[in-house]
C-alpha cells in the first residue's frame, strides 16, 4: 500500500507507526481530515513522497486494487 493525498494523518499512524516523526518534524496535527483537505498544495506531493520513503512504499510495491 502506498500512503496517498486521500489519507488522514490518524489513518496513517494507526498504520504505521514510524510516520508519527515526520508528522511532528512539520508540526501537524493529527486528524482524520485527508491530508488533501489540511496540508497546503505545495506541501503536499512532497511530505507525501516523505511518509511513503519511510515506510518503504512507492508505486512499485503497489499492487492495482490495494
Amino acid at each position: 500500500m502506498v500512503i496517498q493525498p486521500n489519507m488522514s494523518s490518524k489513518s496513517i499512524i494507526d498504520t504505521w507507526d514510524s510516520t508519527k516523526d515526520v508528522f511532528k518534524k512539520h508540526n501537524m496535527t493529527i486528524s482524520e481530515s485527508p491530508l488533501e483537505k489540511v496540508v497546503d498544495g505545495d506541501i503536499l506531493d512532497s511530505l507525501i513522497k516523505e511518509l511513503n520513503n519511510i515506510v518503504g512504499s512507492s508505486s512499485a510495491t503497489c499492487v492495482e486494487g490495494g
